[in-house]
């Protein structure tokens, strides 16, 4: 009898383990580990999950990954897990692409509108039982610039759009006419352009050209009143400048669900900071997101023991899903 490909899921501190594997067992052995088990469970297998997916032991682990030939990572972000070695090797890595796409778009929407709506201070103005009736803004007489033209982007500016707003985004490379954004700036000249937004909104993947993107420079160069939206990584933004650019201008606000540290540390001032609002690394996170996670890396691993190809393949030296034509940019 043949023997039967090995997988290694490594799994959450707290034992959850993705769910419907059973198809998955019935034709590779499957060996589920913690962080701590993860170079004994690694000699000899060929594929691994994480659904770990924020944990970085794949590093430590990896002398131990001698027969190893494709990753899975239930996430959408890879950054923590592209160390050299494993860039440098054959080893094929898969991410979850589309899977966050429509929740993190949403939670985008929702961060516009109760700034627009003046929703939080209605929330501050209830706790201290004061009446104050006020004006709001139409989100649709007003710009956003999405920087970042992948899938979250692309979703995002799609939902904008449909809420009436004017958007552009922020990309590798400048082009017009483009289906999602209209037009698209180099990131690289962010500086020059984000003044027009009214709501500028961080979607892109943490890589060498975006960490820091989100500089002194270019908080100092925004509109002011205007809003900043960070659902990518806390480290394409300046957290010292955008501190600085909330307290003395021109920001207004900053709804932030990514930080440098997380979670964020408790003497960290945008905690307590007038118009800032902060979630916890969630706004990807919904009802049922886990189970779509599982079905994703099913579909994936099945067509990896039929010998097809696997879909969401990383460019590793890039650090992201190289997409269709459309989003190259």
């Amino acid at each position: 009898m043949a023997r039967r490909p090995a997988i290694t899921i490594l799994c959450p501190p707290d034992g959850g383990r993705p769910a419907g594997m059973e198809s998955i067992e019935a034709d590779a052995e499957v060996t589920y580990t913690d962080a701590e088990g993860l170079a004994d469970a690694l000699r000899g297998a060929e594929a691994l999950l994480l659904w770990d997916y924020f944990s970085e032991a794949v590093r430590d682990a990896w002398p131990s990954a001698d027969s190893l030939r494709w990753i899975h990572v239930a996430a959408a972000g890879v950054d923590k897990l592209l160390f050299p070695e494993l860039v440098d090797s054959d080893v094929t890595v898969t991410n979850a692409r589309g899977i966050f796409d429509r929740a993190m778009a949403e939670f985008v929407l929702g961060s516009i509108l109760a700034v627009a709506k003046d929703i939080h201070r209605s929330h501050d103005l209830q706790a201290a039982r004061r009446w104050h009736r006020r004006e709001t803004r139409l989100i649709s007489t007003e710009t956003a610039l999405v920087v970042g033209t992948g899938a979250i982007g692309r979703e995002t500016a799609r939902l904008l759009r449909a809420a009436g707003m004017d958007v552009r985004g922020a990309g590798r490379t400048a082009r017009s006419s483009d289906p999602d954004f209209g037009e698209i700036i180099a990131s690289a000249d962010l500086a020059a352009h984000v003044a027009w937004a009214d709501h500028v909104v961080v979607t892109a993947p943490l890589t060498a050209e975006t960490r820091g993107l989100i500089s002194k420079d270019v908080l100092a160069a925004m509109k002011q009143g205007s809003h900043l939206v960070n659902v990518g990584r806390g480290q394409i933004v300046d957290e010292d400048a955008l501190v600085s650019a909330l307290r003395d201008g021109p920001l207004e606000a900053a709804s932030l669900d990514v930080f440098e540290v997380e979670p964020l540390p408790h003497e960290s001032p945008l905690w307590t900071m007038p118009g800032v609002a902060v979630s916890a690394h969630m706004s990807g996170d919904y009802e049922g997101w886990r189970e779509a996670l599982a079905r994703q890396f099913i579909d994936n691993a099945r067509r990896w023991l039929n010998g097809e190809p696997l879909v969401n393949i990383v460019d590793k030296q890039r650090g992201f899903v190289v997409p269709a034509e459309t989003e190259r940019t």
